[in-house]
């Protein structure tokens, strides 16, 4: 029998829906850990424009049920819109919030680092976390990411994060990507090797950790940030989790170039961290490959069987992942069309290595 590639590939993405099918369903059904213990807290968050629910975001930082925390909000440039924002927040909770705009930054290539070096040092609490600006949490969100740090060989918790669209075509577009690609992806990776890295949504380090590593300003250098500190906190033999928290990111692109502009940035930093995991990422776009490989197929049955089964494993990550994020439902009807533009910039992300980052020009 003469190997046929666009089938094997096929079955390997179908193969890829069958373990993400059972990943988000798994992570769905596992009990959120809450913390018997309270350390002290520092949140930093760097800040930059402002975005759709900016206000609300930051404020649910400072809403914690939580005895011992503190945020600081930091600025570059003092005549950043997103200053009276946080200034905002900082008259509401003024024992809770503080702002430094304008201060001096670091000379680091990467600006949020660079940002961050304002406030680093304000960082005294027993465990530092650092998270985007375009993340939202509940009340519960510090119990239950502090929890992990009781077990002492823990280093770094990080979070998964659900979608959720604003409005419009290209947010709810944005939106899938995130719970039904990003997401599982991360899960069945979990399932196959230590986890080493993590992701902007939440980074809580332990203060000791981070120290050891040379501070915040041992990132400056690498764009990828959320990357480069799980692996230095790997490498220096602490253990990184992942929390059974999943914070809330109101997807708000309002265009397809803007969200194609966001997801290639994704894509390109992923293959300059990884470059092989990107490179055979190709394997879990199991409804596409099944398409392009049918006409390979001579068996009319087995080329049905082969598109029916992705379509029907592709539909079932579709409302399961929704269910164990707790996310909105979106449109069935929208996964062609995700996946094509997940096609899309996977292949894109091989002819650049700069990405645009709030009005800047990086080159990773």
């Amino acid at each position: 029998m003469r190997f046929n590639l666009p089938v094997a590939a096929a079955v390997c993405g179908i193969a890829y829906l069958g373990a993400a099918l059972v990943c988000i369903r798994r992570f769905g059904a596992e009990r959120r850990e809450r913390a018997q213990r309270t350390p002290s807290v520092s949140i930093l968050k760097p800040l930059r424009g402002v975005e759709e629910g900016l206000y609300e975001n930051l404020c649910s930082f400072c809403e914690q049920d939580y005895p011992d925390f503190r945020v600081d909000f930091s600025v570059r440039d003092p005549g950043d819109p997103a200053v009276a924002i946080a200034r905002r927040v900082v008259e509401r909770f003024p024992d809770r919030a503080r702002l430094a705009a304008g201060g001096v930054p670091s000379s680091a290539a990467n600006p949020k680092i660079s940002n961050l070096a304002q406030v680093a040092s304000r960082a005294d609490g027993e465990i530092v976390v650092i998270a985007d600006a375009d993340m939202r949490v509940g009340r519960d969100y510090l119990r239950a990411i502090v929890a992990p740090f009781e077990r002492a060989e823990v280093g770094l918790v990080t979070c998964l994060y659900r979608g959720v669209a604003a409005a419009g075509f290209a947010s709810a577009l944005g939106a899938a990507f995130i719970n039904e690609q990003f997401a599982p992806s991360v899960l069945v990776a979990g399932t196959l090797e230590p986890l080493r890295y993590g992701f902007g949504a939440t980074l809580a380090v332990r203060r000791r950790a981070l120290e050891e590593i040379g501070g915040i300003e041992a990132l400056g250098a690498h764009i990828a940030d959320d990357h480069r500190l799980g692996q230095l906190v790997s490498e220096r033999g602490w253990q990184v989790v992942l929390s059974r928290y999943v914070v809330e990111n109101l997807v708000a692109e309002t265009s397809l170039t803007s969200l194609w502009s966001r997801e290639l940035r994704w894509s390109r930093t992923i293959r300059s961290v990884r470059p092989w995991g990107h490179a055979f990422s190709f394997l879990t776009f199991g409804l596409p490959l099944a398409l392009g490989a049918a006409p390979f197929v001579r068996s009319a049955f087995a080329r049905g069987s082969l598109i029916g089964s992705a379509l029907a494993l592709r539909v079932a990550i579709h409302r399961a992942a929704a269910r164990a994020l707790g996310a909105p439902q979106s449109f069935a009807l929208l996964i062609p069309v995700r996946d094509a533009l997940s096609v899309a910039t996977w292949l894109a992300a091989f002819f650049d290595r700069s990405v645009s980052w709030r009005g800047e020009r990086l080159r990773l």
